[in-house]
């Protein structure tokens, strides 16, 4: 078995883009679902934007990664979620 090797160093600092339609509670939701797999989430770390229709918002989050493992649950956790379109 060979050793897969990580092209990140934790921790680090690592952000993640968010889209979904715009919804009175989806950057609340969102920021609550961050939160879970990372706590220490600080407002300075959260970034939004809305698309030139309206139609939709993205929220940037930057989060002090510690494994590969806690981004990859945090992904999931985000993808799985009704209220987003994408995750990059």
């Amino acid at each position: 078995m060979t050793e897969r090797a990580e092209l990140l160093e934790f921790p680090c600092r690592f952000p993640l883009k968010i889209m979904g339609e715009h919804h009175d509670t989806f950057v609340s939701t969102i920021v609550e679902v961050v939160r879970v797999h990372a706590p220490d989430l600080a407002d300075d770390d959260i970034e939004l934007r809305g698309s030139s229709s309206g139609r939709y918002t993205s929220v940037t989050v930057t989060v002090t990664a510690t494994s590969r493992t806690q981004l990859d649950d945090l992904y999931r956790a985000l993808t799985g979620h009704p209220m987003v379109k994408v995750v990059f």
